[in-house]
């Protein structure tokens, strides 16, 4: 709203009809997007990419298989606590543009977890358990004692936080792909108002002063 004042001390108020909708807009965007609980969504990302980035810490003392060598829980992670530190933002600041920002590194999240799937699924089918060796130990009171051998009980430990990562994963999914979708539905049902600023005149109010004379 702009006011003016002539020499005939009439007062000339213009508002901004774009202004206007523009504000109630924006207001409107972000009650829609805080139903959608982007934060919630945002925080579940960012507690994944750090169970996979920590859960992967162990794979380091075994041996290096394509997901290790690769370092997918890395990238993945850290995909995951990116798209999930946007989204938390989103929901504070809603704007268009940021809206734009969230959909694209979210895709991405997408795109990295279906790499990462791939990843997993061609390690798990490389490298399976082996199988267990029994070997005869020391007993006592003649009860034979049998243990499996270091390769399997290493294998099997790998073979199941790899699975544990795998379902991480599918779960980042999950969730990227429904916060992607709230996403594209708000965008879709204000994009049309981003650009209110342009073709719509402003609407002026003349106010004249009263003659005391």
């Amino acid at each position: 709203m702009a006011v003016s004042v002539s020499r005939d001390l009439s007062v000339s108020v213009t508002t901004d009809i774009n202004a206007d909708k523009l504000t109630d807009r924006r207001q409107a965007l972000r009650e829609s997007i805080q139903k959608g609980e982007p934060k919630a969504l945002g925080v579940s990302q960012v507690m994944i990419g750090v169970m996979v980035m920590s859960y992967s810490i162990p794979l380091l003392s075994t041996e290096f298989t394509e997901v290790v060598t690769f370092g997918v829980p890395w990238w993945s992670g850290l995909s995951f606590i990116a798209a999930g530190v946007v989204a938390i933002v989103m929901e504070k600041q809603s704007s268009m543009k940021l809206l734009g920002v969230c959909m694209v590194v979210t895709l991405v999240a997408i795109l990295v977890s279906l790499l990462a799937i791939i990843f997993y699924f061609i390690d798990l089918l490389n490298n399976p358990e082996t199988p267990c060796n029994h070997s005869l130990t020391p007993a006592t009171h003649y009860i034979q004692l049998y243990e499996c051998d270091h390769q399997h009980y290493a294998t099997v430990f790998s073979y199941g936080i790899k699975s544990s990562l795998l379902l991480f994963t599918i779960i980042q999914i999950t969730i990227s792909s429904t916060l992607s979708y709230i996403m594209y539905m708000e965008r879709r049902r204000y994009g049309p108002y981003s650009s209110l600023n342009q073709g719509v005149p402003s609407t002026p109010i003349l106010v004249t002063a009263p003659d005391f004379n």
